[in-house]
């Protein structure tokens, strides 16, 4: 039986990458999904060109973004089984994406991430805060709900009636912690796969500016002592 997958891509300002991860995702995949967040460049129309359907979030933020993207998808008269988020920065290898959604297709687990573990990290592909950050921020949830995660990765498939039960509210930083940490909670079975990581092409805008990795810092240790005391 065949399984309808939707990909959804946030994207500020990806223009030189944005093709080559619409190109690099496979031919299983039925939409790919660029939400643009108020890109001031290129973004829409090389997205459009290689393929894409092409939504605008004039609100800056990852989660306002990813939402958009869920609320399309609601209003669509296919809905999928499967979604799948990754980065619009060519960071991510979107070919592995086969790979991430296997467990879910054979009904083993409902999410899986793609775990950036050194071995396949190309060097510099991760700053020393993101780094840090992971490590605490997985540290804490093994603590306080006995997980099992050790990355905050962007790359993730998810069962897409599991996606819509988690009721996503987080419209920034905290987008990929809120998630799992909803997965905890609620105690969807979940996978963590290792997946290759490069340095992406043009400048952060989280990790690679001072506020932007406190202001990432500080919504993701939130959401953890949030959800530490529900």
């Amino acid at each position: 039986m065949s399984s309808h997958i939707k990909v959804i891509i946030p994207a500020y300002n990806e223009e030189d990458s944005i093709g080559k991860v619409i190109k690099d995702i496979p031919l299983s995949v039925n939409e790919i999904i660029v939400v643009s967040n108020n890109s001031t460049d290129d973004t829409e129309k090389n997205a459009r060109a290689a393929g894409a359907t092409v939504l605008t979030e004039p609100q800056k933020g990852y989660g306002y973004a990813c939402l958009k993207g869920m609320d399309y998808i609601s209003k669509s008269t296919e809905k999928p089984d499967i979604i799948v988020f990754l980065d619009g920065d060519y960071s991510d290898y979107p070919e592995q994406l086969t790979t991430l959604v296997a467990p879910i297709l054979n009904k083993e687990v409902d999410f899986v991430l793609g775990a950036r573990v050194k071995e396949q990290r190309e060097l510099g592909s991760m700053t020393p805060q993101q780094i840090f950050g992971n490590w605490l921020a997985t540290t804490l949830m093994k603590i306080m709900f006995g997980a099992k995660f050790t990355d905050l990765g962007p790359f993730r498939a998810i069962e897409y009636k599991t996606l819509l039960a988690l009721e996503m509210e987080d419209k920034t930083y905290g987008w990929t912690v809120e998630m799992q940490l909803k997965v905890l909670k609620q105690k969807v079975s979940y996978l963590e796969i290792p997946v290759k990581y490069r340095n992406r092409i043009g400048v952060s805008k989280v990790s690679g500016t001072l506020k932007g990795s406190v202001m990432a810092g500080v919504k993701i240790l939130g959401w953890i002592f949030k959800y530490s005391f529900k």
